[in-house]
């Protein structure tokens, strides 16, 4: 293979990624990416109620092979063991999500469970977006990885990201996905990447429950729903300043400091020293270049990409659809979230937040879904009080009905427990900045 061929092996590809994952793209008035655009596309092409069809089909396919794979024939190889021979943890919940998808699918059964605020949002709002997302990233994830681009950005940038954030240079890649694009697509490439040695399980932890931001086109949905759309500007500003302090502190301190920088598969694949004949961008050319030259072709990638879409579907689906219906059950049936909030009311008035009572019920709701604290504010009176709410059911990041839910799905190391005092903690770092720019803006 010519050097020539070789540049273009890892060009075209790169080029093709960075503009399905990475450029916003403004389509009939709506900002979106490339991969939400398809995902969009294809759920229009076969409709919707199909899609909703084969995603119960996927859900409850995973639970009967689970419990099969599991705890009847135990011992094996091969990818359909990889995916179904898991934990009785893991079993069970994949059960719960096939149940609850099923009633919410035929509306049969309790209201907790199949109204439209719970397992029907769940299943009817939320799954066929990620159904779809999940077989354009599966697809077209390769370009980003298999052809050089992590290698020559990530030798580029180590000098960077090292000392910021703790994390690989090629980690930017991954940010700017999970920032730019979806948050769901970012925790996707961020699992693949740790599953194939290239992230410590503390630095895929980090990446995963740092970065992984709801897309731009997300945040006009929250702005919609709160009545702010004109102040996109400022409130965007807000949640980058808020986002990139959080990441600074975060990878510092406990939970996602004292995770071990191990790796998945016990060796790490990973190297960032320059040599010293070499300057970091003729190291990441090089790079890039034998990672081209050794990259598979097509055949390779598709067997590849269709792997990737049955991990995704048959090991994440289950578990949001499971997390995200108990979630939003807990956040519409009972006070919990209004208990745990209401000691916080007298410090919200001292630092001058209007009807500080309807914002301390939505402080710890968005850990369910990021649209509930959005939802119970729209009505408040106060534009700081909707700002404020607005922009921490963002930067709170972890929300089990999406992205927290695709982190449990997935093979990143962070349970349930550790995601909510991520939670907590991001909470606390970003609440004050939003607080303060919204006293300077209002």
């Amino acid at each position: 293979m010519s050097r020539f061929t070789t540049f273009l092996k890892f060009f075209i590809p790169s080029v093709i990624g960075i503009f399905m994952f990475l450029v916003p793209l403004k389509i009939d008035g709506e900002t979106t990416v490339p991969v939400a655009f398809l995902a969009d596309a294809i759920i229009n092409f076969i409709t919707l109620d199909t899609i909703i069809l084969l995603t119960v089909a996927a859900i409850v396919l995973s639970a009967l092979l689970s419990i099969i794979y599991s705890w009847i024939i135990k011992s094996g190889s091969g990818f359909m063991h990889d995916v179904f021979n898991t934990t009785n943890f893991w079993v069970i919940l994949r059960t719960i999500g096939a149940v609850f998808a099923v009633l919410a699918y035929i509306q049969v059964g309790s209201e907790m469970i199949i109204s439209e605020n719970t397992g029907g949002m769940i299943l009817k709002d939320l799954l066929p977006t990620l159904f779809t997302v999940f077989i354009i990233a599966g697809f077209f994830l390769p370009l980003l990885l298999n052809y050089g681009l992590l290698e020559f950005i990530g030798t580029l940038f180590a000098k960077v990201m090292r000392p910021l954030f703790t994390l690989p240079g090629r980690s930017t890649v991954d940010n700017l996905a999970s920032w730019v694009g979806d948050g769901t697509v970012g925790v996707i490439l961020t699992s693949k990447q740790y599953e194939d040695g290239y992230y410590s399980k503390r630095e895929a932890s980090v990446i995963a429950s740092t970065f992984s931001v709801v897309s731009i086109t997300f945040t006009i949905v929250i702005l919609d729903l709160i009545g702010l759309l004109h102040m996109f500007g400022p409130f965007y500003i807000t949640i980058i300043l808020s986002g990139v302090i959080a990441a600074l502190i975060m990878p510092r301190i406990p939970p996602l400091s004292r995770i071990e920088d191990t790796y998945y598969n016990e060796s790490s694949v990973l190297e960032e020293t320059v040599p010293d004949s070499h300057n970091p961008l003729s190291w990441g050319y090089k790079k890039a270049m034998d990672k081209a030259g050794a990259s598979p072709g097509p055949l390779p990638l598709i067997k590849e990409g269709i792997k990737t879409v049955f991990d995704t579907w048959f090991g994440v689906l289950p578990i949001v659809m499971a997390i995200g219906t108990l979630g939003t059950i807990l956040a519409e049936y009972t006070p919990i979230f209004s208990w745990i909030g209401a000691p916080f009311v007298p410090l919200l008035e001292l630092v001058g937040i209007p009807e500080a009572q309807a914002m301390s019920e939505t402080i710890f709701i968005g850990f369910t879904d990021m649209f509930l604290p959005a939802i119970l504010i729209e009505s408040v009176q106060s534009e700081m009080t909707r700002f404020i709410v607005g922009a921490m059911s963002i930067t709170q990041l972890i929300y089990l009905s999406e992205v927290g839910g695709v982190i449990l799905g997935s093979k990143i190391p962070l349970g349930l427990g550790k995601l909510f005092v991520i939670f907590l903690i991001r909470t606390a770092i970003t609440l004050p900045i939003v607080i303060v720019a919204a006293h300077i803006i209002f």
